[in-house]
């Protein structure tokens, strides 16, 4: 893993937190850990997912 991919992670997880607080200024603690950790998990899973959709798109011809 590189920095920029774990620097990916932490702004979906800031982005997440700061969306949580939008929606519900007093959400609790653990609401914010759980967007916290939603946001990182996603943002990891989007890079993932537009990492294979590149590795795929180069083995076809045209």
């Amino acid at each position: 893993m590189g920095f920029l991919e774990e620097a990916e992670k932490i702004a979906g997880a800031v982005v997440a937190v700061e969306g949580t607080e939008k929606l519900d200024p007093n959400a609790s603690i653990l609401t914010k850990g759980a967007a916290a950790v939603a946001g990182f998990e996603g943002a990891g899973a989007i890079a993932d997912h537009f990492e294979k959709k590149d590795g795929e798109d180069t083995n076809q011809p045209g």
